[in-house]
């Protein structure tokens, strides 16, 4: 980890970016004191598409019936 002062931020920072792009990280910091650190953003998360799984996947007309009396009284907490 390198440490700068806040003017060698200021003058080099293409410099620290392209470091920091390598996977360094740098802290700047006022005087002796560090008040910030530079490090690369975690690769961004993609975006699933909707309707990925369009036609492999199906659901039929029981998944919408009713439960049974005996299981629904379970979901409800009712017996054992």
């Amino acid at each position: 980890m390198k440490t700068v002062t806040v003017h060698q931020a200021k003058t080099q920072l293409s410099k620290l970016l392209a470091e920091v792009e390598a996977g360094e990280e740098v802290v700047i910091a006022r005087g002796a004191v560090p008040v910030a650190r530079l490090v690369p953003l975690a690769a961004a998360r993609k975006v699933r598409p909707l309707g990925l799984l369009r036609g492999q996947i199906s659901i039929g007309p029981e998944f919408f019936e009713p439960l049974p009396e005996d299981e629904l009284r379970l979901w409800n907490g009712e017996g054992d």
